[in-house]
């Protein structure tokens, strides 16, 4: 499989849009990750949601000031998260595997996201053993926080 790698400045690696459906099984309109522009396998990954109008949540969160949903930031972090872990094992997705979330500590919001604003998602192992994944994990918008919180994740075989 091609993993539409991308070199960046320095030689640290990034995905496309093709690279990242690869490592994530969400599609339209789940898949929240557009870009990665750094990951370090076993440290961290940079990537990228661009907020434009056209996202499906804005037509009643809220009509008249549109703002994504906090929820939704969250995950854009874990889908990060995600592929950040695929790649530390050296695996991609598996339609025989998922990753569930198994907690959420001190997510805190610190910023209304909305069309025009490009979410860079910032996450970090802080730990990965016996099958349970913790990051650290951030969102920004133009470097202002928009979004923290430590992630702790699982992947589970699905039953056949």
């Amino acid at each position: 499989m091609n993993d539409s790698v991308q070199t960046n400045a320095g030689g640290s690696q990034g995905l496309d849009i093709r690279g990242i459906l690869e490592y994530l099984p969400h599609r339209y309109p789940m898949l929240l990750v557009d870009r990665v522009i750094d990951v370090q396998p076993g440290k961290h990954i940079h990537a990228l949601k661009n907020i434009t109008m056209n996202e499906p949540f804005f037509n009643g969160h809220f009509p008249h000031i549109p703002v994504m949903p906090g929820v939704l930031m969250i995950e854009a972090l874990a889908q990060a998260a995600g592929i950040l872990s695929f790649k530390t094992m050296g695996q991609r997705a598996d339609p025989r595997s998922v990753f569930y979330f198994v907690g959420i500590d001190g997510a805190r919001f610190k910023r209304p996201v909305g069309p025009g604003d490009q979410l860079h998602l910032k996450v970090s192992i802080v730990r990965a053993k016996g099958g349970l994944w913790k990051y650290d994990a951030q969102a920004l918008v133009d470097e202002q926080l928009a979004v923290e919180a430590v992630l702790m994740c699982t992947m589970r075989k699905l039953e056949p």
